[in-house]
């Protein structure tokens, strides 16, 4: 007999977010880093991966990173100290980025980050950088990655979901079989016939291309069999230098000095919240309000 849906336990309490006292932490220890540290960068993520971004946390372990709302740390920078000559900067805040305050140079904090990409599984939308394809016959777990004697069989509860997605498959004594060329079948719905891919060799069915963009049922074919095509990559957009009050931006790569500071104007400001900085960050949190409010801790990470 089914269990009846009133025997169910009713919270009674409701945690408060606490949105508006994380936003004023994040912004007065942005304010508080100006001062502190002779380099702030701003970065783009891209393929967002939240345990390599703890990765480059632990290795630049002197450096001090803001990743949040790009409207919450572009206010900051421009009312805190220096904020003539941190202005620039701001035209970066656009996208997934954050900052970076550290006492390494350009030179090794470009250099890091050049050669750190981690390979990652692919999410849809992006582009593959490798072609897969499955080999004809029994299906192991890598798909034919590995050497067969180092290999195993997929297991064959696996096999409706490899139906369900498209490929042509069939149980054959309790082991998965790949069908051959030509083959035409149906999904689990029984309502969308699907024809089995065949890359440039015909020596298997094709799951997807170099330079092809990576739908929802491509990434989950790739991830079945452990198959990273993607990367998580930190690109520098330009940097401020805090004893010359420089700002350098990279534009295809190349070092471009956008504004001229001086050394005067580089080490300014001891004031953390500099005139109507404080307002400004409740007009913003106002605004911000009155959006989707889904927004929590994660949205305001820092280390």
């Amino acid at each position: 007999m089914p269990r009846s849906k009133r025997n169910k336990v009713m919270p009674m309490t409701k945690t408060p977010k606490k949105r508006k006292e994380l936003s004023k932490r994040m912004f007065s220890n942005i304010q508080a880093c100006i001062p502190q540290y002779p380099y702030l960068y701003v970065f783009s993520v891209d393929n967002m991966r939240n345990n390599y971004l703890k990765n480059v946390r632990t290795q630049l372990s002197d450096s001090r990173m803001f990743f949040g709302k790009t409207k919450l740390t572009s206010i900051a920078l421009q009312s805190g100290p220096s904020p003539a000559s941190l202005k620039p900067l701001t035209t970066l805040l656009h996208g997934t980025v954050g900052l970076l305050f550290s006492p390494q140079p350009p030179s090794e904090i470009r250099d890091f980050f050049a050669h750190f990409h981690p390979a990652s599984f692919a999410r849809a939308g992006i582009t593959s950088t490798r072609t897969f394809a499955l080999p004809y016959g029994p299906v192991y777990s890598t798909g034919g990655q590995v050497a067969l004697e180092h290999d195993v069989l997929l297991p064959h509860s696996l096999e409706p979901t490899l139906r369900k997605l498209g490929v042509p498959t069939k149980l054959v004594r309790g082991r998965i079989m790949l069908e051959g060329p030509g083959h035409r079948d149906k999904g689990m719905d029984g309502t969308m016939e699907i024809d089995g891919g065949l890359d440039e060799q015909d020596s298997g069915y094709l799951v997807c291309k170099e330079g092809q963009a990576l739908g929802a049922r491509e990434t989950a074919l790739l991830k079945m069999f452990g198959i990273e095509v993607a990367e998580f990559a930190v690109d520098v957009r330009g940097w401020w230098e805090k004893s010359t009050g420089d700002v350098w931006l990279l534009k295809n790569g190349v070092e471009e000095l956008t504004a001229k500071g001086s050394a005067s104007d580089g080490g300014l400001g001891t004031t953390l919240l500099a005139s109507g900085g404080s307002e400004a960050i409740d007009r913003s949190l106002h605004r911000d309000d009155d959006e989707d409010d889904d927004d929590d801790e994660n949205d305001y990470r820092e280390g």
